[in-house]
């Protein structure tokens, strides 16, 4: 029941935080619709009395009395549906933007590593759609109980114990309330498997693994893993609904019985000639009233529950994307201009619920203006070198330091701001080409000059004039009939994304042409150098990239050969060759293939 309470008052706490008019205007017609039917059930009652002594005129009024009222009863509750139809709407966005918020609100990826968020999420959006009905449970339960309240004041007028007939609905409301309980847990214990079922249907349908699927001939085993998957969902909440159904059929036994109980007393009383005809009709129509209320708050009561899950779950998400606290960020700011370095002292990094680092003490400085290249084998730490560096994780210890500045001492979103990048897995956002690359610099995402500007760095101006409509075109399949453009051209958008930045700090490639032929990605490269070339003057912006191409690599000025977590070799191209360490042997090994 405490659930149910805190759900209620959060839905109409968010409800009056959202729209007060709507509130305040559902509450007063649902309150004036449903007292109508106690009501009408006295003039029925009365009614009966009048028909049956003979007076025609006081029956007839009342004949159109009742009718009157059970009219006003049904346009209260639907202009009042109306109202909470519209506010349930509002508080469904807000929560929707709630969960969005708290994916998305904070400058670091750290949460998306972790398995418990992700299947939190999963619950969280799974239950978003039931917030409209639950709003409409909550206020719908208060008129209940408010009709509820006035329909024992009038039984209690006809014969004092039957006052207690609402009272009779308590332990079917507990049962109710344990049976959703149940069906809860089960959904909580089934989400890793839903999880899976849904990624098989996404495998299955979407354009990017399906082809894959079918060369491979695994269409049968993918639909195999979600036929398993989905099974165990269901036959885990089919034994808790069976349960659940047991439980209230055992609770709503026992209404049925003080209800019979209720009818009993009153027929007594007329055989003994102590209630009259028109109580008798009252007390029968107000104990179906009864009835229909308590079968409606069960069910109501369950939309609530639901809705309570909803809030704790939004709070278990939120306290797990909650940043594990650093320092207090000082009053320093970052410099227009980097003069010195940025540095790495003894960083080490293991993912959220491991104990296994991924790196392990690195320590190295990349001096202002100048170009690093990041090396070695997969799995050695670069992509997550590269993720703290842009402020997208913590370290676990260690300090990043720009021109003596510890990143945990600044706002990130401050350093984030002068970082520009372009990943492996960089965004293909299927949208307008001007929202595509103007992301890069939002305020600029209207600027046609300085979108120009950008795609005229990245050499793509080309592609513009293919795409129907310009920068305003539309680019995929994903929301319309867009132009369809090839893996390179998308990585073009994404370049001029990043050079949409043209004051950064740091510059990074972390392989974004690892899809790429050796031409292309040395076109993509050449690119890159002349815009870092011109910042690295100007800002004395560093820039950082990450690749297996060897023939790319020697163009750095300096470069960091990692391994297994760990700094094994740094230097020049020429001063590393001529050590004949681990970068030598990659070198010499990648270059024999060519030469094959």
């Amino acid at each position: 029941m405490r659930s149910i309470w805190t759900s209620a008052s959060y839905l109409l706490a968010l409800g009056w935080r959202t729209s007060r008019r709507r509130l305040v205007v559902s509450v007063v017609l649902l309150a004036v619709g449903h007292l109508s039917a106690p009501i009408a059930a006295l003039m029925l009652g009365a009614f009966s009395e009048a028909a049956l002594s003979g007076r025609t005129a006081q029956a007839v009024t009342l004949s159109v009395g009742i009718a009157l009222v059970l009219v006003f009863d049904l346009t209260m509750t639907h202009f009042a549906h109306l109202t909470y139809y519209e506010l349930g709407q509002l508080e469904q966005l807000a929560l929707t933007q709630e969960v969005a918020a708290v994916v998305n609100g904070g400058p670091g990826i750290d949460a998306h590593d972790d398995p418990r968020f992700s299947e939190t999420l999963t619950m969280v959006t799974d239950r978003l759609l039931q917030v409209r009905a639950a709003l409409e449970a909550a206020l719908l339960l208060g008129s209940a109980v408010l009709q509820g309240l006035l329909t024992a004041a009038v039984l209690a007028s006809v014969d004092p114990w039957l006052a207690l007939l609402p009272l009779a609905a308590v332990p079917a409301v507990l049962a109710s309330t344990r049976a959703q309980r149940i069906v809860d847990d089960a959904r909580t214990a089934t989400a890793s498997h839903l999880q899976l079922a849904r990624h098989m249907v996404d495998l299955g349908t979407t354009a990017a693994s399906a082809k894959e699927i079918r060369l491979f001939g695994v269409q049968d085993a993918v639909v195999e893993r979600h036929r398993n998957a989905w099974r165990t969902v269901s036959d885990r909440l089919t034994t808790a609904q069976a349960r659940g159904a047991l439980l209230r059929a055992s609770g709503q036994i026992g209404f049925a019985a003080a209800y019979g109980l209720a009818i009993w007393l009153v027929v007594r009383g007329a055989v003994s000639g102590n209630v009259g005809i028109g109580q008798v009709v009252l007390t029968l129509t107000l104990s179906v009233q009864v009835g229909g209320q308590v079968a409606t708050t069960l069910g109501l009561l369950s939309k609530l529950q639901n809705a309570g899950l909803v809030v704790e779950l939004i709070s278990r998400l939120r306290s797990i994307a909650s940043p594990v606290p650093g320092p207090t960020p000082s009053t320093a700011t970052l410099p227009a201009v980097l003069r010195g370095e940025i540095r790495l002292e003894d960083v080490s990094f293991a993912y959220p619920g491991t104990d296994r680092p991924i790196l392990d003490n690195v320590s190295f400085s990349i001096p202002a203006g100048s170009t690093v290249a990041l090396v070695g084998e997969n799995g050695a730490g670069k992509s997550t070198l590269v993720k703290l560096i842009c402020g997208l994780y913590r370290p676990t210890s260690g300090r990043i330091l720009v021109d003596g500045i510890d990143l945990r001492e600044l706002p990130l979103e401050q350093w984030q701001a002068r970082v520009a990048t372009l990943f492996q897995d960089f965004a293909r956002l299927e949208l307008r080409l001007r929202e595509n690359v103007g992301v890069g610099r939002l305020e600029a995402m209207e600027d046609d000059d300085k979108l120009w500007r950008a795609l005229d760095a990245a050499r793509t101006r080309p592609l513009v004039s293919k795409v129907p409509g310009g920068l305003d075109g539309l680019i995929g399949h994903a929301y319309g009939d867009g132009s369809e453009l090839s893996g390179g051209q998308w990585q073009s958008l994404g370049l001029a994304r990043a050079l949409m930045r043209t004051d950064p700090l740091l510059l990074l490639l972390d392989e974004p042409a690892a899809a790429l032929d050796a031409a292309a990605e040395h076109a993509l490269f050449e690119r890159f150098a002349a815009n870092s070339a011109a910042v690295g003057t100007t800002n004395g912006a560093v820039t950082l990239f990450v690749s297996h191409r060897f023939s790319t690599v020697r163009l750095a000025q300096h470069i960091i050969v990692l391994g297994q977590g760990r700094v094994i070799e740094s230097g020049t191209h020429d001063a590393l060759m001529a050590h004949q360490g681990i970068y030598h042997e990659m070198f010499t090994l990648q270059a024999g293939a060519y030469e094959r």
